[in-house]
């Protein structure tokens, strides 16, 4: 992804301008800003102008006068050959639209943003739910998997269907049509779309990481307005999701930095793995670069630190605990199929990770504290990191259990009626389920298993337990659960037992991969060739709108298709999140 490229192609050029040779203006053309959110302002002008040659208004004006602050001008920024003028942390208070335009010599480019005002509160509390790369067909399986179907009809709903609003959501950002986590996570807590890789800024042609233009996240405003913010993932919580809530750089791999943006913004919970970017350089396992020890920062600023589910639930139990620091794997939390059932993974390093319904029981607890009232993100991360593996089971598996944590938030939200419930995904998978792997059918390998059609029978996976898990995947008849991009990998139509699948290994030339052997001796294994780039160790996001619900009050302006920084501003719109 070349950062100038994207910049200028998203730009609203008007006048003379030619597309390659234009200033570009963040916030980017059509930006919605809400009234009294923060962000940084920037120029850049390329030929690296002197300051005396170039003009920027806003709606005719100064910007200085319009944004207040202080203008910046470098020129030749970081030693390239552009100039940028920047006022950054400022903001808008007064709703209405905004014409920005930058002129040098006879190049002038102009852009537009709406600022909206959302200061009517109607909700006290908003839960957002992200089932990370959460498809259709993860529902539709978990569905049958967990609630069960009888000549085509289901015998229940999942919590997460069974709400009033629906809407799709399209994830494309700014310079790609598939999104990943950061920048499709980042348009959900800010409202601004982004570029692959970026959290809460936007990508500009600086070379640090950290320096590119910011835009305020939820967790930041609600933290300014004094409202509890909470973050709970099972995943690593520097991953792209989580830190969706705090995070400021074009670089969703600055962990170290990731974990002090976290501390700078100080979220009453936080729960996840990730450990070792916690610890200091010289500590055993540590992955930091320096010697900040943020194990003893946030414990010395009033955190209770758990690392187990036993530790948990008594912190949570006790009255004086407002504030939660939860690290429970030295990477991510292993999902439920292992969790509960296989003991794969890193169960045996971690014997007493939490569950997602656990980490939420808690997390409201302590959220729930603050009168003020709490904006609490979930994440169901492995539903992603399973589809990449090419790992149905323990996808659906973690949809399951996405779903059960979902009940007790709508239940938590049903004894007041004043929090807003939300589950979306960021992005989606290229998967279906096109029939059904049948023992019983003649020959040996996975097409000749596969039933379509009237061929399809129901799987026949036992009666889920309370929790809506089966107590084994391993049955005669099994979803025919297709992924639509992977590299070269075999299968056998079989749930992968022993551990995760990991569906392609590093080739004998760089940069490659090829089919990981171990898996093609697999009884009935078939060599499947790739549809993606050589490149690829496994499967790929889609660009298909993904499906969200919700409940509460504000859910009602989730309807028909929306982009996703939509979602932003209805919850903000919801919590009445302007300036006073």
């Amino acid at each position: 992804m070349n950062a100038k490229s994207m910049g200028l192609g998203l730009c609203f050029l008007t006048a003379m301008a030619a597309g390659t040779s234009a200033q570009t203006i963040y916030p980017l053309n059509r930006a919605e800003i809400l009234s009294g959110s923060k962000f940084d302002f920037k120029v850049e002008f390329p030929g690296a102008p002197a300051q005396g040659a170039v003009k920027v208004t806003i709606n005719g004006q100064d910007p200085a006068t319009v944004l207040g602050g202080q203008i910046q001008f470098v020129e030749k920024e970081d030693g390239l050959g552009h100039s940028a003028l920047k006022i950054n942390g400022v903001s808008l208070a007064g709703p209405g639209e905004y014409v920005v335009e930058a002129t040098v010599g006879d190049r002038r480019v102009s852009v537009k943003w709406e600022v909206y005002a959302a200061s009517e509160r109607k909700a006290k509390n908003v839960i957002l739910f992200v089932g990370d790369g959460l498809s259709v067909a993860h529902r539709t399986a978990a569905r049958v998997m967990s609630k069960g179907i009888v000549e085509g009809k289901y015998n229940g709903d999942l919590a997460m269907d069974d709400m009033p609003n629906m809407a799709l959501v399209s994830t494309s950002g700014t310079d790609s049509i598939v999104t990943d986590s950061a920048n499709a996570m980042s348009a959900y807590t800010t409202g601004h779309k982004t570029c692959v890789n970026a959290l809460g800024v936007y990508c500009s042609l600086a070379k640090s990481s950290l320096d590119h233009p910011k835009v305020e996240t939820i967790g930041e405003i609600a933290k300014r307005r004094g409202l509890a913010v909470g973050v709970v993932t099972n995943s690593e919580v520097e991953d792209a999701t989580p830190a969706g809530m705090v995070a400021h750089t074009r670089r969703r791999a600055d962990f170290n930095d990731i974990v002090k943006m976290y501390f700078d913004v100080k979220p009453d919970v936080i729960m996840g793995g990730g450990s070792p970017n916690f610890l200091a350089k010289s500590t055993n396992g540590s992955k930091r670069t320096d010697e900040e020890d943020y194990l003893k920062k946030f414990q010395d600023a009033g955190y209770a630190l758990v690392t187990t589910n036993a530790e948990m639930k008594a912190a949570a139990g006790k009255s004086e605990t407002t504030k939660l620091l939860g690290l429970f794997n030295t990477g991510n939390v292993d999902g439920a199929l292992d969790r509960m059932f296989l003991k794969k993974g890193t169960v045996d390093k971690f014997p007493d990770q939490p569950d997602l319904t656990d980490n939420i029981r808690a997390a409201l607890d302590i959220l729930s504290k603050n009168q003020n009232g709490f904006v609490l993100m979930v994440e169901s991360a492995r539903i992603d990191k399973y589809s990449h593996s090419l790992d149905a089971e323990r996808a659906i598996f973690d949809t399951i259990m996405m779903d059960n944590a979902v009940r007790i938030a709508k239940e938590f939200a049903a004894k007041q009626n004043d929090t807003l419930v939300i589950t979306v995904a960021d992005h989606a998978h290229p998967v279906s389920i096109i029939g059904s792997y049948d023992d019983d059918r003649p020959g040996q390998t996975p097409r000749e298993k596969l039933g379509t059609y009237a061929e399809s029978k129901f799987p026949n996976y036992p009666a889920p337990n309370a929790d809506g898990y089966p107590a084994s995947v391993d049955v005669s008849r099994r979803f025919g659960f297709a992924f639509g991009a992977y590299p070269d990998y075999c299968m056998n139509g079989k749930p992968w037992l022993d551990g995760e699948n990991v569906p392609a290994v590093a080739g004998a030339t760089p940069s490659t991969f090829v089919a990981n052997e171990k898996n093609c001796t697999r009884p009935g294994s078939v060599r499947v060739t790739g549809n993606i780039p050589f490149d690829a160790n496994s499967g790929i996001h889609s660009a298909d709108d993904v499906i969200l619900t919700a409940m509460g009050p504000g859910a009602e302006a989730f309807r028909g298709r929306i982009d996703n920084t939509r979602v932003f501003r209805i919850m903000a719109t919801a919590l009445g999140l302007s300036a006073k």
